[in-house]
């Protein structure tokens, strides 16, 4: 993405972690923030000899590759400078709430104006009048609200607890991810075109997107799926099983798979079995099947089973992050990365770019950004010339 040039008024995480994406295959992400920055830089966690405290884990992980400016956006003049920078943008992306950025005086409609060929991304709680006003239009949402709306709450958890929400902002991380891709694709439109689009993703309907398997078994059979735990509604065996030092993930619902499996647990006349032959006898007799599974990977380790079944049966152990620190594939796959910590004597580690691409330079990664860190260097990019920059520094539009 070298040569794409991206405007980042997004905050908090559904926001920078799109543009993080952007950031981390090439392009030039400039973010925007207030002059006292993303909310999120306060939220740490900080390392222990962080004395400068410019920003924690939060802010680290998804801000990195880009550069900052600060901009006072309640000031004309600070929204004047924003309008500058979008002139000369590919794309521009925000999570605001609706008719925020009209009420700033930065709407779409005057930015593509000034700019026919703009790529204009949104993230909101319930999507943008533009494209289908909501009646929810003008709630704020988190990523527990979107969870929760979309159902994946109600199909998670164990069946005689509380619905549970999954660990990862996964209600801000998958629209995200897909108003990346939304942007993509109008970039290429722009690109053969000359014309932009407003690209628009509700963390709502990302997450009923999420959700298909569940819209799909109600229309088809008028099911309402509940908490199954770590079993599959449809698939068997195809869950978490407990060895003897912790829990492993086994996937074996293709018959020749049990076969395997049957054999290797030293049960192979569990293949032939009717009442286990197949998947669907499988799922309808699943606690028998639990139970013959768990006999065997009780007595053994995790790493044992793995061992054991990986090559032919899909599975591995339940590992809590330490683990990744010391994992031969995620060193191999760089999926672990040390980034400069300003304040702190030594680097700290963020979540690596899945994305790799073959015949690419290789991927360099520079920590986020201190508040307002590039201000000078980009507004002298855009052609202010010093005096006004520092104008625009001693009146507080800029910092």
């Amino acid at each position: 993405m070298e040569g794409l040039h991206v405007i980042d008024l997004t905050r908090a995480l559904a926001g920078p972690y799109c543009t993080m994406l952007f950031a981390d295959l090439g392009a030039d992400v400039i973010k925007v923030e207030p002059l006292h920055g993303d909310v999120s830089r306060t939220q740490g966690p900080y390392r222990a000899d962080d004395e400068l405290l410019a920003f924690g884990g939060y802010f680290a992980s998804v801000n990195r590759n880009k550069r900052s400016i600060a901009v006072d956006l309640s000031n004309a003049e600070g929204v004047d400078v924003v309008r500058r920078l979008a002139r000369e943008a590919d794309v521009l992306i925000e999570n605001f709430r609706p008719h925020v950025m009209e009420e700033i005086g930065l709407p779409y409609e005057k930015l593509c104006a000034e700019n026919p060929r703009l790529v204009y991304g949104a993230i909101r709680g319930f999507g943008d009048p533009r494209t289908g006003r909501s009646p929810y239009a003008d709630r704020s949402a988190f990523d527990i609200v979107a969870q929760a709306m979309s159902g994946i709450m109600a199909i998670t958890g164990r069946p005689d607890g509380e619905p549970t929400k999954i660990g990862p902002g996964i209600g801000d991380i998958f629209p995200a991810v897909l108003t990346a891709f939304g942007v993509m694709a109008a970039v290429a439109d722009a690109q053969a075109t000359g014309v932009g689009r407003f690209v628009d993703v509700a963390m709502y309907d990302a997450m009923v997107s999420l959700c298909e398997r569940v819209v799909h078994q109600h229309s088809f059979v008028g099911a309402v799926p509940a908490r199954e735990g770590n079993d599959h509604p449809l698939l068997a065996p195809f869950g978490v099983y407990r060895a003897g030092d912790g829990w492993v993930a086994i996937a074996a619902p293709l018959d020749r798979q049990w076969a395997r499996l049957a054999e290797v647990m030293g049960r192979p006349e569990l293949a032939a079995d009717p009442a286990l032959a197949t998947n669907a006898a499988r799922v309808a007799g699943r606690e028998r099947v639990r139970a013959v599974i768990e006999e065997w990977t009780a007595a053994r380790t995790r790493a044992q089973i793995t061992e054991t079944l990986a090559d032919t049966v899909p599975c591995g152990p339940v590992n809590t992050v330490d683990a990744l620190f010391t994992d031969p594939h995620l060193a191999v796959r760089r999926m672990l990365l040390e980034v400069e910590q300003p304040g702190s004597a030594t680097p700290v580690t963020v979540a690596g770019q899945p994305i790799k691409v073959t015949g690419a330079p290789e991927q360099t990664f520079r920590r986020a950004p201190l508040l307002g860190e590039q201000t000078e260097e980009i507004l002298r990019e855009r052609g202010f010339d010093p005096a006004h920059i520092e104008r625009l520094r001693s009146a507080r539009v800029v910092r």
